[in-house]
């Protein structure tokens, strides 16, 4: 029967490798989770078994174009198909009410925001829902590229229907395929499809960055009238680099999130209506566009992470014919992700997890073999050298790098991974740095053992450490180097180490952009301005009403340790300090002792150590010099009047102090405010 509906339905002959299985237990009511690569036909496998059954199948889908173009093609193939969307006319609204009503609608596609409304569940109901299939089922993963946060509620719906449901998606690492099956199936093991994530017709490229402007012009150049994607990490170089290719003669428009609805609308149907045209685009671009002929495309700035980068380059050649990429990257852009990482809200064992991502990024970036091994290898494919990736084409040339790994995870261990990149760079060189003689790191025996390489140089040995995760930043520690796992046999000397030795050759001073801090305070910057973001957020005012950015600098930099020391910042009065202080004290110095109001108000003040040598004194001599004698202590309103007014006489004392508390404490004060 599948096989009937295939060909009278789709037209279609044969199933692709691997559809029937699922189409088979879809339509048995199992619940299934497909992991397909795009272009294999994932829509299929839950649009046939809905024919196949009674009743209803709600399809659960992120975008209003993608639904759009799935309804048109199956009406136009004879399945009675409907999507309720944002979009709709009341027309288009009324018609599928109706429909539901008569019982003569197969397939309903739905926006997830639409599980919101209160009227949704009661609505599915009356029409006879008997299964649910989502679409894009990674959107579900709150750490994801992706996440859309209305997919949370879709395992709600399955329980309340108590309906099978199926997932689909061509983006999933493990952890990601485990995220699906608690929030969807309830952890309830679904039966699970994992179909490979090869898409061999596609051409793999990496370049580091040097005049990416001509270096995307030149890519596009030698693909003259062929439809192509550019993404680019920031909405003004979209339409840049459109103005330009335009310039160049090529047919390009731009799109990004920030763009009227209706000229990304218009953006949307330009490329999938005219040939030859390429789309300059941020990352809100190309979930959903089911154009099979994109022949190209390339990445400006280096994307997120890997699943990203297979999500966006598996737009290109869905037609199964050849298709090209090409990922330019630089370490501005390591820079910029890192900061994207540190200035999120997740907690630190997610960051930790999000640097883990951003260095199998930089591993395939700096692969140093087949790059279609390293990236199925990612997603838990095994695959044969390609020939057909740059790597393939023409292999770099590698070098042993062990004994470098292991001077730098040494100077990693041995300075208590606290360090940045940076600081480590200076060990290894010899560097004389205020902050390498401060902390003793010129004794290490590690200072100076890497002066054979420039601080350029040990940057790319570092990165392609980084590549490998022998590294990674920790955000507990605001950025500093912790080593994992993976790097203890090195420096046991149980394996080697070869990394790409063009990339070292080639190190140079690269442009750095001008820094607010310097670049080992930047994590801690990145942090700082995380933590002012969700404070003014949470009283709903803009971010330098909290702190300005100059304050947070000056934070960053001098890492203050107390409240006294954070009353000296620039920017921190009495009032900040009380309202923001211990906040912001936590992110630099971690948990920190309460402080009693009166000291407080003494923050940053020379009366306010003058308070705490007083309190001290106090404690000592409450039962006298002896231990003997009854009890006494002062008030903390009196030992804070006694800390600004630092009377200077027993006299002078008296007028704070009454007679018994004079004769206790009076000599012992005195001492105390003599010292200064």
């Amino acid at each position: 029967m599948p096989a009937d509906l295939l060909r009278e339905v789709w037209g279609f002959d044969g199933f692709r490798p691997g559809q029937l299985e699922i189409v088979e237990a879809v339509a048995a009511g199992r619940d299934v989770l497909a992991i397909m690569p795009t272009g294999g036909g994932k829509s299929l496998c839950y649009q046939l078994p809905a024919l196949m059954r009674d009743g209803v199948t709600v399809v659960i889908s992120p975008l209003i174009a993608l639904m759009r173009d799935q309804v048109r093609a199956l009406r136009e193939a004879g399945v009675a198909a409907g999507a309720l969307t944002s979009g709709n006319t009341e027309a288009e609204t009324d018609e599928i009410f109706a429909a539901l009503r008569e019982g003569t609608l197969k397939i309903l596609y739905m926006a997830p925001e639409r599980l919101a409304s209160g009227g949704t569940l009661p609505l599915l109901r009356r029409a006879g829902v008997t299964a649910i299939a989502v679409d894009e089922a990674h959107c579900v993963s709150q750490w994801g590229h992706d996440f859309r946060p209305d997919y949370l509620r879709i395992g709600e719906l399955k329980r309340a229907l108590g309906v099978p449901l199926s997932a689909f998606t061509a983006t999933a690492d493990q952890e990601t395929r485990a995220e699906i099956v608690t929030r969807l199936f309830a952890g309830q093991e679904p039966v699970t499809f994992l179909r490979g994530f090869d898409r061999p017709n596609i051409h793999l490229a990496f370049q580091p960055k040097d005049s990416p402007r001509r270096q995307i012009m030149e890519f596009v150049a030698a693909r003259p009238g062929q439809p192509g994607i550019v993404y680019c990490g920031s909405r003004a170089k979209t339409e840049s680099l459109a103005a330009a290719l335009n310039a160049a003669g090529h047919a390009a428009l731009h799109y990004h999130g920030g763009m009227d609805p209706d000229a990304r609308r218009e953006a949307e149907a330009r490329f999938q209506r005219e040939d030859g045209l390429i789309v300059a685009a941020t990352v809100a671009f190309g979930m959903g566009i089911d154009k099979p002929d994109i022949r190209w495309v390339a990445h400006a700035d280096l994307p997120k992470s890997i699943e990203a980068y297979y999500q966006e380059i598996g737009r290109a050649g869905r037609d199964g014919l050849p298709a090209e990429t090409l990922t330019l990257y630089g370490p501005d852009d390591i820079r910029m992700r890192r900061a994207q990482v540190d200035e999120g809200p997740a907690d630190n064992d997610r960051k930790d997890a999000d640097h883990a991502r951003l260095n199998a990024l930089l591993g395939l970036a700096e692969a140093t073999s087949c790059r279609r091994v390293k990236l199925l290898g990612y997603f838990g494919d095994e695959a044969a050298p390609c020939g057909n990736c740059d790597l393939c084409d023409s292999p770099p040339s590698t070098f042993d790098a062990t004994k470098a790994v292991q001077m730098a995870l040494s100077a990693m261990l041995r300075s208590g991974e606290w360090f940045g990149a940076g600081h480590i760079i200076d060990i290894l060189t010899g560097n004389e740095t205020d902050k390498i003689r401060e902390r003793g790191h010129d004794r290490l025996p590690t200072f100076g053992v890497g002066k054979d390489w420039s601080k350029p140089q040990w940057q790319a040995i570092i990165r392609q450490m980084m590549g490998r995760d022998l590294c990674r930043p920790d955000p507990a520690r605001h950025g500093a180097l912790h080593i994992t796992g993976d790097a203890h046999p090195i420096l046991r000397g149980e394996i080697s180490v070869t990394l790409r030795e063009d990339s070292i050759r080639r190190a140079k001073p690269a442009f750095v952009p001008k820094m607010q801090v310097a670049e080992e305070d930047a994590p801690l910057f990145s942090a700082l301005k995380a933590k002012r973001r969700a404070l003014a957020e949470a009283q709903r005012v803009p971010a330098y009403v909290i702190f300005p950015d100059r304050t947070l600098q000056e934070m960053a930099e001098r890492r203050p340790q107390t409240l006294d020391e954070m009353a000296r910042i620039n920017g921190v009065g009495a009032k900040k300090l009380d309202s923001y202080g211990d906040a912001f004290l936590s992110v630099i110095a971690g948990e920190t002792l309460p402080m009693h109001p009166a000291r407080r108000a003494l923050a940053g003040r020379e009366a306010g150590p003058l308070f705490d040598r007083l309190a001290e004194t106090q404690m000592r001599l409450a039962r006298g010099e002896d231990g003997t004698e009854k009890p006494l202590s002062c008030s903390t309103s009196q030992l804070k009047r006694i800390a600004e007014q630092r009377p200077a006489s027993l006299d002078a004392l008296s007028r704070l102090l009454d007679d018994a508390r004079l004769n206790r404490f009076g000599d012992a004060f005195l001492s105390e405010i003599a010292i200064g």
